[in-house]
């Protein structure tokens, strides 16, 4: 059995053997639904940016260019604009997502400092490499912890 989400990700169930066969009514089924998706992150760091960086504030979501939006448009507590894609794992392809939208977003009035900040619940080693090689940042995102589920990891030292 294969259900396949409208954006092509495919779920693929296969039954080897049934030891029994009931059922019971437990309400209307909601579906299979993934939990902690793009969107959930986007609504929720839209709620709370300073878990992004400290002092930022949203301008607006889905800020839109001409090849598509980026996820958040936020202004950091110095002033500057900055841009936030937002991937459950960002990868490569995420920051050369993100270095597009930027590259169309620093021509506009105003916009050329534009700085670009890459949100991620994991974000590879290799993405950090090429963000960083690029003069973007990026930063990791606890679901739970935006949920309000669990108090953040308080560190002394990052490493």
């Amino acid at each position: 059995w294969t259900v396949t989400h409208p954006k092509g990700e495919t779920l693929t169930i296969t039954i080897e053997l049934i030891r029994s066969d009931s059922s019971w009514a437990l309400g209307v089924d909601p579906g299979l639904q993934k939990d902690g998706v793009e969107a959930h992150l986007q609504v929720l760091l839209a709620e709370r940016p300073e878990a992004i960086e400290e002092g930022m504030r949203l301008i607006r979501r889905e800020h839109l260019t001409d090849i598509g939006p980026v996820d958040l448009l936020c202004q950091a507590a110095d002033g500057t604009t900055v841009a936030v894609e937002i991937k459950r794992i960002a990868t490569i392809d995420a920051v050369e997502q993100l270095s597009r939208y930027l590259e169309r977003i620093r021509t506009l009035p105003g916009m050329a400092a534009c700085r670009g900040i890459l949100a991620g619940q994991k974000v590879v080693k290799q993405a950090r490499t090429l963000a960083e090689s690029r003069g973007l940042g990026w930063v990791e995102v606890d679901l739970a912890s935006l949920r309000g589920e669990k108090e953040p990891e308080l560190t002394l030292f990052d490493g």
